[in-house]
């Protein structure tokens, strides 16, 4: 009977956390929306990467270099353009174009650092 207990208990957490995930999917189909969250994942953990990168220029008095993309890929770091920063997603993210946005900061990551080409997808505003 602990069994069943427990299987219920987790059943029900499993829910919890689907439920608001199938809400944010919306009409996306579920086979698409993992490059969706997986983008947004992306977005995130680059952006505190670069962020992290930036206060370290700042420390060491190189702030002319914080615009250069060198100074970011030295270190294995993307360098991302305002656009393309989390922060820049956060404050626009009840605005209409936000899958456009996305696509936009996810072409641009790209763009800016080579080694990404063909590896983030650029559809979020189509799926």
């Amino acid at each position: 009977m602990a069994k069943t207990a427990a299987h219920k208990k987790q059943k029900s957490m499993e829910e919890t956390l689907w439920d608001p995930a199938n809400k944010l999917r919306g009409a996306v189909e579920s086979s698409e929306y993992k490059h969706v969250v997986l983008s947004l994942i992306f977005l995130k953990f680059a952006s505190d990467k670069f962020e992290e990168r930036r206060k370290d220029l700042v420390k060491e008095h190189k702030e002319q270099f914080m615009e250069m993309v060198p100074f970011y890929s030295m270190k294995n770091v993307f360098y991302l353009s305002e656009a393309s920063r989390w922060t820049y997603i956060m404050a626009n993210s009840k605005q209409d174009d936000i899958a456009l946005k996305i696509d936009t900061a996810l072409h641009t990551v790209e763009k800016n650092n080579p080694s990404l080409k063909g590896a983030l997808p650029t559809t979020i505003s189509c799926a």
